[in-house]
């Protein structure tokens, strides 16, 4: 089957940044699935993982690389019963296995939904690991109640992002939350105003421009751009007992001391630890993307894709690893085969 992958991380402007190359077609294990993959969409994950996994090395084999899917089931595992031949599928993958940048991929059935009915498979591709890591940082970090918790505030670091625009989505339409996105330029504005935000303030200056919104201080604060750069200023806006939750990790110690006079609760989310650590609960993920497809055909959510790419080459994962690396991207990029 056709791969893309690298053998060393090099600049994405560097000619064998990507490489197409020809490997054996994976065998599924028992709860594996087989899928023929007809697009992807590319993630920040894609590029951090590709500019961090082979520094200084020359990999044997190249990493296929790749964190969301659409395709065709092909076979199954002996143990498989959510899925059968011929089945339409979407899902996000499992850091700890090769990607979606190839003609076919094997994925554990528990971490995979069905396709949404009403969506292209480009619109469908963009979905799966925005919308997990969304869905878990809402309502199984901070544990969001749609009863107790409708028209509180919620302020969402990144509105404009993969991750922050179905974030505002869900936080609005699902969760009934107030929601205030960060933007700066006009198409950026524009586009989480799109996604149902309520309020949009400037990053650049962020406590006075939520309180010119109108806001003292925040129930809840999702940050998907840097956790550290942000910290004085999340602890400064929430309020007391509130919700701070990331997924950005930080590449220093957090000072978690600072929230200790209000009282705050702090999480991360990685959308991989369900699949990296096997847990008990990890066909939730099944049940969220299947969920997410439901409220996709009924119209409650939207697709965040925002420019689709035409066919499996080094060349199309170079420009969309680009665009996602230049941070000024809106949506999402599918690929589709």
């Amino acid at each position: 089957m056709k791969a893309i992958g690298f053998k060393t991380s090099l600049s994405i402007e560097e000619k064998d940044s990507f490489i197409e190359f020809e490997t054996a077609k994976p065998i599924p294990g028992a709860h594996d699935l087989l899928v023929k993959i007809d697009a992807i969409s590319v993630n920040p994950v894609d590029f951090k993982v590709r500019q961090s996994s082979a520094k200084d090395t020359v990999l044997e084999t190249p990493k296929i690389i790749g964190w969301d899917a659409v395709g065709i089931v092909q076979a199954v595992g002996e143990k498989v019963t959510l899925f059968e031949v011929g089945d339409l599928v979407y899902y996000a993958g499992d850091i700890t296995k090769q990607g979606s940048n190839a003609e076919y991929q094997i994925i554990d059935e528990r971490i995979v939904g069905r396709k949404p009915k009403s969506l292209s498979i480009e619109e469908s591709a963009v979905i799966p690991l925005t919308a997990l890591t969304a869905w878990e940082i809402l309502f199984d970090r901070i544990r969001i109640n749609a009863e107790k918790d409708k028209g509180k505030s919620i302020l969402i670091i990144g509105g404009a992002g993969g991750v922050g625009s179905i974030a505002i989505q869900l936080a609005k339409k699902i969760a009934g939350l107030t929601v205030i996105a960060t933007a700066s330029r006009p198409e950026t504005i524009d586009w989480c105003k799109q996604q149902g935000a309520d309020f949009v303030v400037n990053h650049k200056d962020l406590v006075a421009s939520v309180r010119e919104a109108g806001f003292q201080n925040v129930d809840f604060i999702l940050d998907f751009v840097d956790t550290n750069a942000y910290w004085d200023t999340m602890v400064e806006l929430i309020k007391p007992q509130g919700h701070i939750a990331s997924i950005t990790g930080s590449s220093e110690p957090v000072v978690l001391n600072k929230l200790k006079s209000k009282s705050v609760s702090f999480s991360w989310e990685l959308m991989y630890t369900r699949s990296m650590y096997q847990t008990e609960d990890m066909i939730e993920q099944h049940n969220i993307l299947n969920i997410v497809a439901d409220l996709l055909d009924d119209g409650l959510l939207k697709t965040t894709l925002n420019l689709t790419l035409d066919g499996l080459t080094a060349d199309n994962l170079k420009k969309a690893h680009q665009l996602l690396e230049s941070g000024k991207t809106i949506g999402k990029i599918a690929i589709k085969f």
